[in-house]
């Protein structure tokens, strides 16, 4: 597991850690920390204050990072060889909270307090540790040496209730304790309660009420939040079970009708067809090169930023394209296809552009008269995914096993309307550059039309299988075994390097930042092309893949 360790506002971001390192926070935050008058409340099966069940990892480390007063030090916990698929933890050392999420859909599935002097909490106007023990005053709480969770009578008696009988856990063999931890657990809550070992026995859960109620049980030690009847019956299924409620925190109590619904999937048909897989609406279809900004402000809702500025560096490829021999095959993926993908390096910045609203006016490109300026990106950091907005362009070609009988028809290159010509899906890969830009978006590739949700090529699965896959797929659409490789040739993308669009707080909205206003890079014991913010771009017909040195797929462009 690797660290990621946030430091909001102006503080030093560290990536990719072995080890942790103690950081301390300014007295000032201490103090506000420390505060007795704020409480936070809890809500059993959906959250604890602002963190809600169900949140996306995006979500909730952006509200987090606006609250530096409130939460000093953020630690991010991954693995960096199976990003997608292991769990992934937020750690608020300041606040003695931790926070779990799934690593395929990165979505809040469970909130542990471990340290109840850190955070006053409150259930329903009651306080969770009763006032005049060290966790109802938290500035007492480094010299208090005693109990400071809330003993289980409160919690019986004044909080919650009865019960079921809970689980005892035993203490292991090779432990020295003789306290084993009993887990008295209510919907969508649990507390663990030390307990001795010696007055335990099978027999024993019979008569539970008064042996916790007895000297023999010390006060709980943690609280754990999630959704569910009780935690034997959810442990099992925790990172697995569909979110009751949505990723945007903003959602989460409103109806229906309070925003655009959320995407749940994006599944790519091919030939520029692309099914958005919805929360609560049904599904709605991105045609590119048909699909118009104005249907992608009905469907999606107004994008979160819009970004104008090219890059174009690639377009050397566009000159290497053009100079193709005509025996170039149907289906080959033209390198020049690369070009404005590194359009989106800057596609974190949180502002609408400063061009000119008639550069957005479909007006301006009629004829002669229309300017590249036009041409821009739809970020939708919330979804996951950006658009690019430009002339309509030849759509790229069917899967082999999906053309359809009908003969295929090409918008001209040229016309008088902006569409959608281009999908960009972002992974939120822990340790990538552009982590926590936008939030994760899951897709699947659906290569044949009877293909079962077995069958498709999922964002969770590593680059070389789906390598394979795809290769199987146009295998004998090219000219020669040495025309298909030098296609599928990986292209380095550098996102670290001096002035390149990728580079400083462009892209991490600030996160860089520093007192003195300057900028310090990522650092961190990673070496090679990763800790550069080196990436390898593959492509096939339709498809582009932004490959990690882990194999995990950090972006995938349809186009």
């Amino acid at each position: 597991m690797h660290v990621f360790r946030l430091i909001p506002a102006a503080s030093v971001i560290v990536c990719g850690f072995l080890q942790r390192r103690t950081l301390y926070a300014p007295p000032l935050i201490k103090s506000l920390m420390a505060s007795p008058n704020t409480s936070t409340q809890v809500f059993p099966g959906k959250g604890l204050g602002f963190l809600i069940l169900g949140a996306s990892l995006h979500n909730v480390l952006t509200r987090l990072k606006a609250r530096p007063q409130s939460h000093p030090s953020i630690e991010l916990s991954y693995s960096s060889s199976q990003p997608t698929s292991t769990p992934i933890v937020i750690s608020l050392p300041a606040n003695g909270l931790r926070l779990r999420f799934d690593g395929p859909d990165q979505r809040l599935r469970l909130i542990e307090v471990l340290d109840f002097t850190k955070t006053q909490l409150s259930y329903k106007n009651n306080d969770i540790v009763r006032a005049g023990t060290a966790g109802a005053y938290p500035t007492l709480s480094s010299s208090f040496k005693g109990p400071t969770g809330p003993t289980f009578r409160h919690v019986y008696s004044r909080l919650f209730g009865p019960a079921f009988p809970g689980e005892y856990i035993p203490p292991s063999s090779d432990e020295s304790t003789t306290k084993g931890t009993y887990i008295l657990s209510y919907p969508g809550i649990a507390f663990t309660f030390p307990l001795l070992s010696s007055v335990w026995s099978p027999k024993a859960n019979n008569d539970w009420v008064s042996i916790l109620s007895s000297s023999a049980a010390e006060p709980a030690v943690t609280m754990a939040i999630f959704n569910g009847s009780s935690w034997t019956d959810t442990c099992a299924s925790l990172y697995t079970r569909p979110p009751q409620y949505p990723r945007s925190l903003a959602l989460a109590g409103k109806g229906k009708d309070a925003g655009p619904d959320e995407v749940e999937q994006v599944k790519v048909h091919g030939h520029g067809r692309i099914e958005i897989i919805r929360r609560s609406n049904p599904p709605f279809w991105i045609t590119l090169s048909e699909t118009t900004p104005q249907d992608l402000v009905a469907e999606l809702g107004p994008p979160d930023a819009i970004y104008r500025k090219n890059d174009r560096r690639l377009s050397i490829h566009k000159k290497r394209a053009s100079n193709q021999s005509s025996s170039e095959p149907k289906y080959g993926a033209s390198p020049g296809k690369y070009d404005t993908y590194t359009d989106t390096d800057q596609s974190s910045v949180p502002n609408t552009t400063d061009d000119s609203d008639d550069d957005h006016d479909p007006s301006a490109a009629n004829g002669a008269g229309f300017s590249s300026s036009a041409e821009c990106f739809y970020n939708y950091f919330h979804h996951g995914l950006d658009v690019f907005i430009s002339l309509p362009t030849t759509s790229s070609p069917p899967f082999p096993a999906s053309i359809r009988e009908e003969e295929e028809t090409n918008i001209p290159p040229l016309s008088s309307h902006l569409t959608a010509t281009k999908l960009l899906l972002h992974a939120n890969i822990p340790g990538s550059y552009p982590f926590n830009r936008h939030r994760r978006s899951r897709w699947a590739i659906k290569l044949e039309p009877d293909a079962t949700e077995l069958d498709m090529l999922t964002s969770e699965m590593p680059f070389h299988e789906i390598s394979e896959r795809l290769k199987e797929t146009w295998e004998g659409t090219y000219g020669s075994k040495a025309e298909e490789d030098s296609l599928q040739r990986g292209m380095v993308l550098n996102r670290g390097w001096g002035d390149s669009p990728g580079s400083s707080c462009e892209l991490l909205g600030g996160w860089e930042d520093q007192l003195d206003g300057g900028r310090k890079g990522v650092t961190g014991t990673e070496s090679g092309s990763q800790a550069l913010g080196n990436t390898e771009l593959f492509g096939f017909p339709g498809l582009i893949f932004e490959v990690l040195k882990s194999d995990a797929i950090s972006c995938l462009t349809v186009y």
